[in-house]
């Protein structure tokens, strides 16, 4: 009876029911240079050019510029080295992974020869849109513990919450809270259940709660592995008009598979300290499945100079997640205490919807025997939104979105000279950081090139890309806010064969 009476005085915390973040919305709206050799050798800015399975991916309209059918498979291999400082402390990881990054296909049709529109083509492409692997392991010392991670959700819960009745275990109990009052209680409970937290009053009303260890310093080691991947399943048709415009639509159905796993060891000699030893961890699974659209044009002012728009549509997710945790501490007296309530966390779906973007281009071509190709691209992040929109939860991290993040731009520059059957690449891409606080992940520069070799219908292509920026993630969103540094270094090499059909 009185956890049904604290369910309603309780209300107020119904905000914490679920766990998204900002770092889950720039997670799943942020991407990498993939796609074919060609496309990356030049750094992905094919927006006024078309004629590349890729190019269809930012411009629609690029299927319309084939002269035949075409298809293209590339693979990929990507090498990942991050530098990490947390704290005084720093380490290193180097993750590499080979992936069939994007296939897809062109098929064109030409019309009679007296219609104003040329032909039509409809394309398939599939790509990967961003790559999810990583490991690494960060140890530093700091004056912040754990602990406040479990005050902050704790103070203003009801002891009666926390404590076991009758023959309830932890899985009892754990489960009961996730499903009536949602993640921040349950963080409540791993505190209090695993010592790192003490109610002020033993008493079922109780809202305040202290630590159980003493300030001072304190050994921390942050271990962390991701993998999984968000891509993109494109179906265009394109057309051109006379001799002079390309007018192009793409579908495009997108998934996320992410899941991650970290623990935080933690370990203190502080002279009051009840608890000297704490492990927390936390794993997480995501699914989801969203649609968006792109419309775009190509225009032939003359032999030499194309220009290029196209709109993105916002992309409307889906999403699922589920999650696991457990919480283990140790006293000066070796007294283990271990909180490992083996539920699974099914949350209820939501929706995410990514923002739209705009993107102009322009090239010049000179005659057969190279080009020169700009790119301009612009994403509002600051309007991602979860939703429901009427969710208290989302409208604070959606408000939260809107202050923290920004409009940002994206620069890309390609060129491309051709000797007989051989090609060279090199193109240059620099993105603003989505942030108003730049620290907290930076603007990202990156570089390329590239060879080909035509053998007539089929075509070898080769390209290496470099790029680089600075993130600072905070180990939790609250109470132990430390942020882990970290430099990060993406290199690909890129091999596609493309032939004739």
């Amino acid at each position: 009876m009185k956890r049904n009476l604290a369910l309603i005085a309780f209300i107020v915390f119904i905000s914490t029911l679920k766990a998204q973040t900002i770092q889950d919305a720039y997670r799943y709206s942020s991407s990498e240079l993939s796609g074919t050799a060609r496309f990356v050798g030049m750094s992905g800015a094919f927006g006024a050019l078309g004629g590349d399975i890729s190019a269809i991916r930012i411009n629609p309209a690029s299927s319309a510029v084939f002269l035949s059918s075409s298809a293209t498979a590339s693979l990929s291999y990507k090498n990942l080295e991050n530098s990490y400082l947390y704290n005084n402390g720093r380490s290193n990881s180097d993750n590499s992974e080979v992936d069939l990054n994007n296939i897809g296909g062109v098929f064109v049709f030409t019309t009679s020869s007296d219609s104003n529109w040329k032909k039509i083509s409809l394309g398939l492409n599939y790509s990967t849109e961003k790559n999810f692997q990583e490991n690494y392991v960060v140890r530093g010392n700091s004056t912040n513990s754990i602990d406040q991670y479990f005050l902050n959700y704790a103070n203003g819960v009801p002891l009666d919450l926390l404590q076991l009745q009758g023959s309830e275990n932890i899985s009892d109990l754990y489960s009961f809270l996730g499903e009536n009052y949602g993640f921040g209680v349950q963080q409540a409970f791993l505190g209090y259940q695993g010592f790192v937290i003490e109610a002020q009053a033993d008493n079922p009303d109780n809202t305040e709660y202290f630590s159980l260890v003493d300030e001072g310093n304190f050994d921390q080691r942050y271990a962390y592995a991701s993998t999984g991947l968000n891509g993109k399943l494109t179906f265009n048709v394109g057309t051109q008009f006379k001799d002079f415009l390309y007018l192009g639509l793409n579908l495009n159905s997108h998934f996320i598979n992410y899941e991650n796993s970290s623990e935080l060891s933690e370990f203190n000699n502080n002279p009051e300290s009840l608890t000297t030893e704490v492990y927390f961890g936390n794993s997480l699974s995501t699914n989801g499945d969203g649609f968006s659209f792109q419309l775009g044009g190509i225009a032939k002012v003359n032999d030499n100079i194309r220009l290029g728009l196209t709109y993105d549509s916002p992309s409307w997710f889906s999403i699922r997640e589920e999650t696991t945790q457990y919480l283990e501490s140790n006293t000066p007296m070796d007294e283990f205490v271990s909180v490992s309530p083996q539920i699974i966390n099914i949350y209820p779906e939501y929706r995410l919807q990514l923002p739209s973007k705009i993107s102009a281009s322009a090239a010049y071509l000179f005659g057969k025997t190279g080009l020169l190709s700009f790119d301009y691209g612009r994403k509002d992040y600051s309007n991602i939104k979860f939703k429901p929109e009427n969710d208290i939860e989302f409208q604070d991290l959606n408000s939260s979105i809107s202050d923290s993040m920004k409009a940002a731009s994206t620069y890309k520059v390609g060129g491309e000279y051709r000797i007989e059957n051989f090609s060279l690449r090199a193109g240059y891409k620099f993105e603003e950081s989505p942030f108003t606080n730049e620290n907290r992940v930076g603007d990202l520069t990156g570089y390329s090139g590239g060879v080909g070799y035509s053998f007539g219908s089929i075509n070898l292509d080769l390209a290496y890309s470099n790029a680089s920026y600075e993130q600072a993630t905070p180990i939790y969103n609250v109470g132990l806010t430390d942020p882990i540094n970290i430099d990060r270094d993406l290199s690909k090499v890129v091999l596609s064969l493309t032939f004739g059909l």
